[in-house]
């Protein structure tokens, strides 16, 4: 299966060299490339690739809103983020609103390589670093005087208590590790096939929309190993 891939970045050095890394590998298609938010939408309904690499910070539309447009367009799209920014709340708002990745610029092509094949099946890819920030601020006590309230990837309106099966509870503390659908079937001796069911399933009744806000959900409840 061939993967097809837009690039929407401003920087048209950066642009090009992912380009030339992207295209060594045999089952990826660089379908085309855009300098701004406006011109990768056009080209996104121009090709509709199965994954989109996009700035977060770019003059004009912003990535933000270039992910917006790209969601409400064409929500089955892979959508990356791929970044230098290090902040925790665009992370959070970047997954909010759609976005089934976050990676950051500094990152070894090999790795981005796997990270896009994990995405195109469907997979939360995240960089390790940034999953630990946010983990970390999530778990950091929040003292009586602070005014903010921890980030949250969850939708706002999600359940409070949603009604789990203790099957589908079994599924998300596993997946809290980073677990695969494979590892978790192997865990819990199921096809791979019934914890793709079970994975969404729990996303619906915990209105969340990728891997990594379920992982973060069980963190945050105490429903992790």
């Amino acid at each position: 299966m061939t993967i097809r891939i837009l690039l929407i970045d401003d920087h048209t050095l950066f642009r090009s060299g992912v380009r030339a890394l992207l295209q060594r590998q045999s089952d990826f298609e660089v379908v085309d490339d855009a300098s701004d938010g406006i011109e990768g939408f056009k080209r996104a309904k121009q090709h509709r690739p199965d994954v989109v690499l996009l700035d977060l910070n770019m003059p004009g539309l912003s990535g933000i809103e270039t992910l917006q447009l790209l969601q409400q367009d064409s929500p089955d799209t892979a959508v990356i983020m791929l970044t230098v920014s290090e902040d925790v709340d665009e992370l959070t708002r970047a997954l909010r609103e759609g976005a089934c990745g976050y990676l950051l610029k500094n990152m070894e092509a090999d790795a981005l390589a796997t990270m896009i094949r994990r995405a195109a099946e469907g997979e939360s890819v995240v960089a390790e670093s940034m999953t630990q920030r946010l983990i970390a601020q999530i778990r950091t006590p929040v003292r009586a005087e602070d005014t903010a309230p921890p980030p949250s990837l969850e939708p706002r309106g999600s359940p409070a208590s949603p009604a789990l099966t203790p099957r589908e509870r079994d599924i998300v503390r596993i997946l809290a590790r980073g677990a695969s659908n494979k590892d978790i079937a192997r865990e819990l001796d199921l096809a791979e096939s019934t914890v793709k069911i079970h994975v969404r399933n729990v996303l619906r009744k915990l209105n969340l929309s990728s891997r990594v806000q379920i992982a973060i959900h069980a963190l945050a409840r105490d429903l992790a190993d």
